[in-house]
């Protein structure tokens, strides 16, 4: 949406009666519930494997011990 729609569909809600734009947010809530709630849900497991090429060649204990050793200065 544009801002000039934006703007003109927000200065039609000012001149609505309070109850009304109550009624207007209400319903306007209900919309993007709806539209939430239709959305895919994300799973943390999509990440497994992601940036696995970075760590290729690199031993991972060797890599635990040199962190480990860096922390003691």
């Amino acid at each position: 949406m544009s801002t000039i729609a934006y703007n003109r569909v927000l200065d039609q809600a000012r001149q609505l009666a309070p109850d009304d734009q109550l009624r207007l947010l209400g319903e306007l809530a209900a919309l993007l519930q709806r539209q939430i709630t239709h959305q895919k849900r994300r799973s943390i497991l999509e990440l497994e494997g992601l940036g696995k090429e970075i760590w290729q060649g690199i031993d991972a204990q060797e890599y635990v011990d040199r962190e480990r050793a860096s922390w003691n200065g």
